[in-house]
């Protein structure tokens, strides 16, 4: 069968989304199939920010990751190469650069293969130095690494020291690692803002909620003095969450959860609406796919609570894009404000311990 005036399969993945939109359901793709595959020829990226001084493209920003991670790979801190913010990108493989020429131009086809670029601390390439780097071909993973430790200091910063931050981008492996990896590396808190801001889901992570609203249940005190409390390794006080309307699927589950359990506020924005879920589709003829929600979760009060209208915050703040500009970030630091708030109503008290008893006494 064929469809007329179209010019490929892309058209019919255009065709097939706006008919299945009409459906107003969560997760209904379409894609692939049929379509021309250009050669890709990767680009090079050094991970790092520039601007224009002096006649030079100058490093305004370099993301360091962490270089024992093959993930977050920086390739201008990597041993020997030490490259500095301020310093200027002379050459390139021997190629003078300089602007108006697009900087991003002189690393073509270059991810994942060393070359030698040449840096200094003069825009005339005085006191220059050659140094051999491995470009990567996505910085997505440095500059999110670096936004949510950015998140962390803001909120240590802003709050004293006494709350911790953790960023959940999914519901998935990696909201379970990130969760186990900052959350715990924190437990001397008083105070957390779990921020869910983009998580783009996975599945229904009714464990974070479990974990976030343990309540001290005892504490004990070794002969040397030093008292620890049961649950072990658990932030006590008050909880708030960070959402935003990029936040969906299994990232509307948890705030839905968070707020069903009364854990904390939610602060931000509503979140996508789209709880109806896919699983176990087969491919179509042409390598296409598409598929067709079928798991519909709903409350325990006789409602579709979620799908199509999302998780409304408590507290809700917009992050215009002028604060944003300005280096704010409004919902965060309302969410820190709030939990502040919360923490100074009901600050968290480990009890000291009892007088020792003496077994001698008459």
């Amino acid at each position: 069968m064929y469809l007329a005036k179209l010019g490929g399969r892309e058209d019919l993945n255009y065709l097939f989304t706006e008919m299945l939109g009409e459906i107003t359901i969560g997760h209904m793709f379409i894609g692939g199939g049929d379509v021309p595959k250009p050669r890709m020829v990767k680009g090079g990226l050094l991970g790092a920010d520039y601007k224009v001084q002096n006649g030079r493209y100058q490093f305004a920003r370099i993301y360091n990751g962490e270089n024992w991670n093959p993930d977050l790979r920086a390739p201008l801190t990597q041993p020997g190469v030490d490259v500095k913010v301020g310093e200027y990108l002379l050459e390139v493989n021997g190629k003078d650069v300089r602007p108006p020429a697009e900087v991003y131009s002189f690393f073509e086809n270059t991810a994942g293969k060393q070359i030698k670029i040449k840096v200094g601390p003069n825009p005339d390439g005085k006191d220059a130095r050659e140094v051999t780097v491995v470009p990567v071909d996505n910085e997505f993973a440095l500059r999110n690494r670096a936004w949510e430790e950015d998140n962390r200091r803001k909120v240590d910063e802003l709050s004293g020291r006494k709350l911790a931050y953790v960023h959940v981008p999914d519901t998935a492996v990696g909201g379970y690692t990130n969760f186990n990896r900052f959350y715990y590396a924190q437990v001397g808190k008083q105070g957390a803002v779990i921020d869910e801001r983009y998580n783009h889901g996975g599945q229904i992570a009714d464990y974070i909620i479990d974990q976030l609203q343990r309540p001290l249940r005892n504490c004990a005190i070794s002969r040397e003095g030093e008292k620890f409390c049961s649950p072990l390794a658990q932030i006590y006080g008050p909880k708030t969450m960070v959402i935003n309307e990029m936040s969906g699927s299994g990232g509307d589950a948890l705030p839905w959860m968070f707020k069903q359990d009364r854990v904390g506020p939610l602060v931000g924005t509503r979140t996508w609406g789209g709880l109806v879920g896919i699983y176990g589709y087969p491919r179509l003829m042409d390598g296409g796919g598409v598929t067709a929600p079928r798991v519909a979760i709903y409350g325990l009060h006789g409602e579709w609570e979620v799908e199509n209208h999302g998780i409304a915050p408590d507290i809700e703040v917009e992050n215009d894009p002028a604060s944003v500009a300005a280096g704010h970030d409004p919902q965060l630091e309302k969410a820190v404000q709030v939990t502040l708030e919360a923490l100074k109503k009901n600050p968290v008290v480990i009890p000291d311990h009892p007088p020792y008893p003496n077994y001698h006494q008459k």
